[in-house]
This record gives C-alpha cells, sequence and structure tokens, in this order.
C-alpha cells in the first residue's frame, strides 16, 4: 500500500455519498489509500452523515482497513484499506440507515475477496430515500452483476423503514476472479415479462396501501405498453410505517430495467404506484438498455471487467457523470460516451 493517499474532491459534480462507496471500495481492490475531502461541501448540511458512516464503517470492519476521522459531519476522511477474507461479519446499523447504500460498497470492495462472504445486517432500512431499495437490488442489480460472473444472495428477514429501520437482513458474497464484460447493446424485440412487488407494514394494511400502489402500476402499465404486470402486494412486519414499490421488466435480449420509489407523508398511494410505473414505461418505449438507477451502478463493475462493456442509457445523469469521472481518475481508464439517436452509448474496452 502507497504512503501517500490519492487525493479525491469530494464536491467533484454531483457531489454525494456515491464519491465516498466507489473510492473507498476501489482503494481495497486497489491496495492504496484515499483521502477524501470537500465531503459533501454543496449540500444544505456538509459532511457526512449517519447512512454513509454506516457504509464506510461497515467496509472498513470487513476490509480490516483504518478510517481517519469517520464521524458524522466530518468534511474529510482517510481511508487506509486492508483485505478482505472470507468469513461471517455481523455488522449493526442503529438507525435507519440505508441497507442499499452498504450493499453498494461492500458488492464493489468484496469482487475479488479471497473466498465466500456473509455479512449479516441487524437494524437500518431496507426501503430509503435517495438509495436503491433491497428489492431493486434483487432483481435488477444482482442479476446483471450474475451476468458477468459476480454472484450476490440477499436474504430479507425483516424489513424497516425510516425512521426505526430495524431491518434484518443477510448477503452471500460469492467473489469472481475475473469479471466479464456486460454488453448490452439492444433494447430487443419483445418485453417477455413485467414483475414487481409493492410492500407496506402491518400498520398500513387497513388502508390497503400496498393494493393501492399495486393497482396504479398496474392501470398505467396496461395503459402504456399493452402488457398486464405480476406485481405482488405485501405486507410485512416493521417497527413504524412505511411502503414501497419496485417494477422491473425484462426483455428477449437480457435487458432488465428497474424503478423504485418509497412512500412519503402527504403522497397518495396512488401516486407512488403511477410515478413508479410511468418511469419504468418511459424508458421501455425509449428502448433504453440500462435504467438511470443502475447505469451509475454499473460504471465501477464494467471498469474492473475484462472485454467490451457497453451500456445504453436515455439519459446521462450527474450521478453517472460523477462516478466515470471518479473511476477514470482512480483506474486510468477511459469511458466513451456517444449520442446514439435517443439514447446515449457508454462505452469502455478493456
Amino acid at each position: 500500500m502507497t504512503k501517500n493517499p490519492i487525493e479525491i474532491d469530494g464536491a467533484y459534480g454531483e457531489g454525494g455519498g456515491s464519491i465516498l462507496r466507489i473510492a473507498c471500495a476501489l482503494s481495497v481492490i486497489m491496495q492504496k489509500s484515499v483521502r477524501i475531502y470537500n465531503i459533501r461541501k454543496n449540500r444544505p448540511k456538509p459532511g457526512l452523515k449517519m447512512q454513509h458512516l454506516v457504509g464506510l464503517r461497515a467496509l472498513t470492519e470487513i476490509s480490516k482497513g483504518k478510517l481517519e476521522n469517520g464521524k458524522m459531519g466530518a468534511t474529510e476522511i482517510l481511508f487506509m484499506p486492508g483485505k478482505v477474507t472470507k468469513g461471517v461479519y455481523n455488522i449493526g446499523v442503529g438507525t435507519a440507515g440505508s441497507i442499499g447504500l452498504i450493499l453498494q460498497i461492500l458488492q464493489l470492495a468484496c469482487v475479488q475477496a479471497e473466498g465466500e462472504i456473509v455479512v449479516n445486517i441487524k437494524g437500518g432500512a431496507t426501503f430509503g430515500m435517495w438509495a436503491p431499495t433491497l428489492p431493486y437490488l434483487e432483481n435488477v442489480t444482482i442479476p446483471q452483476l450474475s451476468k458477468m460472473g459476480y454472484n450476490i444472495k440477499v436474504e430479507v428477514k425483516r424489513h424497516g423503514f425510516y425512521p426505526k429501520g430495524g431491518a434484518n437482513v443477510t448477503f452471500k458474497i460469492m467473489p469472481c476472479i475475473e469479471l466479464k464484460a456486460l454488453k448490452l447493446e439492444a433494447f430487443g424485440n419483445e418485453i417477455t415479462e413485467i414483475n414487481g412487488i409493492s410492500i407496506a407494514s402491518i400498520h398500513l394494511k387497513n388502508r390497503n396501501v400496498a393494493k393501492r400502489q399495486t393497482k396504479a402500476a398496474k392501470d398505467v402499465i396496461t395503459r402504456k405498453l399493452g402488457i398486464t404486470p405480476n406485481i405482488r402486494s405485501k405486507y410485512v412486519d416493521a417497527l413504524n410505517p412505511g411502503s414501497g414499490i419496485c417494477l422491473w421488466l425484462k426483455t428477449d435480449s437480457g435487458v432488465i430495467l428497474g424503478s423504485d420509489i418509497i412512500g412519503e407523508k402527504g403522497k397518495s398511494s396512488e401516486k407512488i404506484g403511477k410515478e413508479c410505473a410511468e418511469y419504468l414505461c418511459e424508458i421501455a418505449n425509449a428502448k433504453a438498455t440500462v435504467d438511470r438507477f443502475f447505469s451509475d451502478q454499473i460504471i465501477p463493475f464494467m471498469a474492473l471487467a475484462k472485454g467490451t462493456s457497453i451500456i445504453k442509457p436515455d439519459k446521462i445523469t450527474n450521478h453517472t457523470k460523477t462516478n466515470i469521472w471518479l473511476v477514470e481518475q482512480l483506474l486510468g481508464k477511459k469511458f466513451e460516451i456517444n449520442s446514439r439517436g435517443d439514447l446515449y452509448e457508454i462505452k469502455l474496452k478493456n
């Protein structure tokens, strides 16, 4: 490991938590320390929030690394990685921190680890604001990573919602020696299936929240795509009221597109279901091969994979632009971005 850490400006681009997660996860793979400064500098409340700390602390434990200045509100940290080894790790989340964000940092850091890793997480939220939901990761991200030869299994024993959290989730991560390229060049000729899950805590069962989210989403998809989706409604035990919906579709070319959204106070169940379905229909009609959530998540994996990886989003988000910049800085790779009709093509050849 180098003595002088790689310097990363945490205020670059969208300046959010993804810079922290990707930089620290890649530092484990590169075995180089990173110093990140100006963390969330342009946000109303700059510095580390609990959801960032939870992921960083989990990574520190699993990689046997060191985290300096890892505290709430810190605008600068130094992360010194160790090596990830096989084993069982127990992570406690004292708040409703996003479990999806914890998996995001660990799945990247552990891709080339030595042996199978089991992570038991107690506490936190399976549905959190500004974070991928667990159903999205299970049904969109993880199946796509499996095409690259990287397999992760998720077992949700209990769901958790903001503000109390209280989830109970186990991840089984099976590292791979070499990632295969992911080529998502064409949407395909037809949609083969559309699925989804609408979840609400038992507190909301009398108000039929899960079913109302389901009905609204079904109505939109049936009308706009001419397909009746298979969306399950489910009520779960949780520490406090909460809800969310995740939808995904598959095409005959192997494309998987997803959309998810969580319930909010003052927002009707019908609006939640409708908005989630409208985005899925929008990208399906655009013939995109990735959705906006997956496009930024897959960037570092494209850089690590052998061969030529290609994705075609309908838009390049600020998150995606920031992640491309960061990966290029750390790994010395160069992405090609070109306009392809109504879509963009993001390509990387290794």
